[in-house]
């Protein structure tokens, strides 16, 4: 039975849970108060069977159960009256089948609904099971509940039934235990009178027992005294293991109780107790460096089990969703904190195995010293000293895990122009792997100081103590150093001490002045006093000199186990010298840098905004203020002096315009080094530029340097076609072709040829080119200063076509108009430059392509077109001024062929010596346009040739000051050589109609103009 009906508690529910059962049972339905008469009176004929039919007061009908409608049926023949032969204190023959009844029902349970009797049962959760139509429901066992529940009260009522008679006799017991309670109370009064008389004894006057009770109090006294101190005996073992088991709660108590017997005023006349006393004293200062040092520990993840703690989110991934707030462990922990009372310590379990509720324990015995705010104050003493050994902890990780990183002898810059790519794949792994752990440290730091925040607002709230600001500002402190190490990690890995930028400039300057000194740089480290060799022999005996002498004049100064610790001593004299030079250097120092340097600290100060307390002081919302204070103040500053400065190079080196060895790697023809250079660094630029924010002054320093490097280009391209002569002015003249190719008519003929238009032919504009080639010819002396005769100027201009029209489809490319585009430009004046936030305006939502772009907006997409035309122009200008030129050395050589008389009364057999220059000129001129440029553009310079050829040598016979018929066999013979140098142009070039004219018929009558002919037949006529 007791499996099946505990006790009721209170409330009338079995088991005490009212949830476990359906309902409560009614074994009777009369009232409390009604005697035993009224209730044999009211009895039915099967009120004490239980199984024929009665009627409730609340007017319900009890049907007799399935077990016990035999029995019901065996009594309804007999009337449903009891025998009145029968004693009423006898049992009921049939009094076992209650008992039974019950038996089977409480088996049937266990067999069928045994997760009912079960403590773990949820009666909700049955009524929701019964209830439900489902298969996974038991709405089809809903009956069959209903029937066991019915048949269980049935037989209960039964078993009341069947004792209700030994209930009627306890009433005769009654008038017993009145008589036994009359008894009891004349012995108490028995009693009481003795007492009275007891005490009328006691207060006659025995001087001998006053004397006996003084002494029994002092021996009660020393008793009690000997009791308290074989406790304070037994303390310091206590203690000890207390500590040493991580309890410090019970530590503090066992310490604060015995500091408070021992330093009783009667404990203080014992002077056997003055060494425990010290004892005491000193542990309470000792057990109090333990808390705050094993609060640091934990703190700044000096201990092993914090370990999983930070590495947790150095496996963070940015690119997923992050972590929702319930779910992250710091959460968690303040969720279920409850500061309103004080902490219980659990000796069941590690406390270390738990960082936040280790702290807490911490903290609690603390407070519980009376010492907080020491703790708080050391705290913020050593907050500076130990971020910096997290930082360094971290390199030295780090460094280990990529050991052939940067060594000393790697440090210096390979490529003196600062544009080969500082940011390998290993220095890259290395940098972000150094960024993801020295993160991932910082906020797990940043967690504890809010789990410490939090119990320390708790406890001063809870002991309505008023210096809360005060205690409670361990966070704001850490956030500040905090803000301090990143600037420092992104400023020592943007650029070294001393300005990299400045001395890679003025080592690389070739216009610098050697002689005169340049400042010495201030920040460069010299040596290091840890550099010494500490296996040294001399240095050795040095040390042993001076351990000696301190010995003798101090004893206890020097420890003897010194030499042991060596090894400790030097890593400490290592790190006091680097807290005072800064961190070790795991990657080269580049500007380049802030593409891997960036994200990781947004990233950062992002998921740092999750940990922030409340009442802490710190906006969660301006934790990336410093960082655009950063970027504005000193990044962009930088970016720009660096960028000025690598381009700088890519302009004044020596070699900056000399083809590069690799251009095959490149192009089809040979380009500069400079512009490749140039280019690198625009791609580099770019790389970056993606990973920070995209506001548009970042690029505007980019389209800015392009627009020098264009001019700079343009310059030298000046210098290149300007006259070895100056003018009256002493100012330099420029070539003949570079002045037509800028301006009149033939240069928009020049122009129109490299771009034919819809409606023009190019034979129209190859005839209007010759026509003002010959106008030329005829009105101005083409001297040879006026032509490009040396082969580096002509290989150069050839170079700077290539390479400027290279370097703008490579540009091109880059152009991008970005969704995340930010126009600081035109709304940020000097005097508010260092307000602007660019932080908050990023973001990732916005599919952006996957190589190099130079991110821009409308505006300055506009800009970046621009000179990229300026490219593509200056290219096209050069190609029409070789093309151009090249017209002007074939009119030279017949125009100074030309430019004498044919009177030579006798044959020649050769030709004249300006025609075979001319045709050397001309082949050595085609020889260095196809190495250095494309065939299309070889073809467009040599377009039509023979067509200037043929009006030349027939338009310019007016410059012939004489002619007999040997002169004119001879201009037949220079048509004949200029045809075959022709020829070695591999070039299908035609001089028929100069043959022709030259001929003794003169040519057809179209073939040449009137004054030709007429200047023909002048010539002729005169001879």
């Amino acid at each position: 039975m007791s499996r099946t009906r505990p006790p009721p508690n209170g409330n009338g529910y079995l088991n005490g849970n009212s949830s476990q059962h359906l309902q409560r049972f009614d074994f009777d339905t009369s009232s409390r108060d009604t005697s035993a008469d009224e209730r044999s009176r009211s009895r039915g004929p099967g009120d004490y069977g239980g199984f024929g039919e009665s009627t409730a007061p609340g007017g319900r009908i009890r049907a007799p159960g399935r077990l016990d409608r035999a029995q019901a049926n065996r009594r309804s023949r007999d009337g449903g009256a009891w025998d009145s032969s029968r004693s009423p204190s006898r049992p009921a023959p049939m009094s076992h089948r209650g008992g039974t009844q019950v038996e089977d029902i409480s088996r049937y349970i266990d067999q069928q609904w045994s997760f009912m009797s079960s403590q773990s049962c949820i009666p909700v959760k049955v009524a929701l099971q019964l209830n439900d139509p489902s298969s996974l429901g038991l709405m089809d066992q809903y009956d069959q509940f209903q029937e066991t529940h019915r048949q269980l009260q049935n037989a209960l009522k039964v078993i009341v039934n069947e004792h209700h008679q030994g209930f009627n006799s306890s009433i005769g017991t009654f008038h017993t235990i009145q008589a036994a309670i009359h008894s009891s109370q004349h012995r108490v009064r028995t009693l009481r009178s003795g007492l009275v008389a007891a005490k009328g004894s006691l207060a006659t006057t025995k001087p001998e027992l006053k004397a006996f009770a003084q002494g029994s109090q002092e021996y009660d006294s020393m008793l009690q005294t000997l009791s308290i101190i074989e406790t304070l005996q037994a303390v310091p073992e206590v203690l000890e293991a207390e500590i040493s088991e991580k309890r410090f709660l019970a530590a503090v108590d066992t310490l604060q109780d015995a500091l408070r017997q021992i330093r009783n005023p009667e404990m203080e006349e014992i002077g056997a107790l003055t060494d425990l006393r010290v004892y005491l004293s000193n542990q309470e200062h000792s057990l109090t460096d333990i808390l705050v040092e094993e609060l640091h520990s934990h703190l700044y993840l000096k201990s092993p089990y914090c370990e999983e703690r930070w590495k947790s989110h150095a496996r963070y991934d940015s690119s997923k969703t992050s972590v929702a707030p319930d779910q992250r462990p710091l959460h968690v922990f303040l969720e279920s904190f409850d500061g309103t009372k004080p902490m219980q310590e659990d000796t069941t379990r590690n406390p270390e195995a738990e960082t936040f509720y280790y702290i807490q324990l911490l903290v609690e015995s603390l407070n519980k010293m009376s010492r907080l705010d020491i703790a708080v104050d050391a705290i913020e003493q050593r907050l500076p000293v130990e971020l910096f050994s997290v930082v360094e902890r971290s390199h030295a990780e780090v460094e280990q895990r990529h050991p052939n990183t940067l060594r000393a002898g790697l440090r210096k810059r390979i490529d003196a122009l600062g544009t080969k790519d500082q940011a390998e794949s290993e220095e890259k792994a290395t940098l972000e792997d150094l960024l993801t752990t020295l993160y991932a440290k910082f906020e797990a730091i940043a967690e504890g100081h809010c789990v410490l925040h939090g119990v320390i607002a708790a406890i001063l709230r809870r002991e309505n103590l008023l210096d809360g600001p005060t205690l409670n500002r361990s966070f704001r402190e850490m956030w500040k150093l905090l803000q301090s190490e990143i600037r420092s990690l992104l400023h020592d890995h943007l650029a070294t001490s001393g300005d990299v930028s400045h001395r890679g400039g003025q080592a690389n300057d070739p216009g610098a002045n050697m002689f005169k000194p340049q400042p010495r740089d201030r920040n460069r480290r010299i040596f290091r006093l840890t550099d010494t060799d500490a296996k040294s022999t001399e240095l050795a005996t040095e040390r042993e000199d001076l351990e000696f002498i301190l010995r003798a004049s101090v004893p206890g100064l020097v420890n003897a186990n010194s030499r042991d610790s060596t090894k400790k001593q030097h890593h400490d004299e290592i790190m006091s010298d680097r807290s005072a030079t800064g961190h070790k250097m795991l990657v080269e120092p580049s500007i380049f840098n802030m593409a891997i340097l960036l994200p990781p600290s947004l990233d950062f100060l992002h998921r740092l905004q999750e940990v922030v307390p409340r009442g802490s002081t710190v906006v969660a919302s301006t934790l990336t203020s410093f960082l655009d204070d950063f970027l504005v103040n000193v990044f962009y500053p930088q970016l720009d002096e660096t960028l000025m400065d690598l381009c700088s190079r890519c302009l004044n080196d020596t070699d900056a315009f000399q083809p590069d060895p690799k251009w095959q790697e490149h192009s089809q023809r040979p380009i500069f080094r400079g512009v490749i250079r140039f280019y690198e660094i625009m791609e580099r630029v770019c790389t970056m530029l993606d990973a920070l924010p995209h506001d548009q002054s970042f690029s505007q320093l980019l389209i800015s340097q392009m627009r020098t490097y264009y001019d700079r280009c343009f310059t030298w391209s000046k210098s290149l076609l300007q006259r070895s002569q100056l003018n009256q002015e002493d100012q330099p003249r420029m070539r003949i072709a570079a002045e037509l190719a800028t301006s009149g008519a033939i240069q928009s003929v020049v122009a129109d040829l490299l771009s034919p238009p819809a409606d023009t032919t190019a034979s129209a504009l190859i005839a209007d080119e010759d026509t003002a080639l010959i106008s030329l010819a005829q009105t101005r002396v083409i001297e040879e200063a006026d032509l490009i005769h040396d082969r580096k100027a002509l290989a150069a201009l050839c170079t700077l076509h290539t390479s400027m029209k290279w370097l703008a489809a490579r540009t091109k490319a880059l152009a991008f108009i970005s969704p995340r585009a930010i126009d600081n430009t035109t709304t940020s004046s000097s005097t508010n430059h260092h307000t602007r936030r660019w932080t908050n305006n990023t973001s990732l939502s916005s599919t952006l392509p996957s190589i190099p772009y130079l991110p821009l907006n409308a505006a300055t997409s506009e800009e970046f077109e621009a000179v990229t035309f300026s490219f593509t122009e200056l290219s096209g200008l050069i190609l029409r001024t070789l093309h151009i030129d090249f017209r002007l050395h074939l009119l030279h050589g017949v125009s100074t062929s030309l430019r004498k008389s044919y009177v030579l009364t006798q044959p020649y057999t050769d030709p004249d010596p300006s025609i075979l220059a001319l045709t050397s000129s001309l082949a050595t001129y085609c020889g260095g346009l196809e190495t250095h440029l494309l065939p299309s553009q070889v073809e467009y310079i040599l377009i039509s040739l023979d067509s200037l050829a043929n009006t030349a040598l027939i338009e310019l016979v007016g410059l012939v000051q004489g002619m007999d018929a040997h002169g004119r066999e001879r201009m037949k013979l220079n048509v004949l050589v200029l045809q075959q140098g022709f020829k070695g142009l591999k070039r299908d070039f035609e001089l028929g109609k100069a043959g022709e004219f030259w001929g003794e018929a003169g040519g057809d009558e179209g073939a040449a103009s009137e004054e030709a002919m007429a200047g023909l037949r002048k010539l002729v006529g005169g001879s």
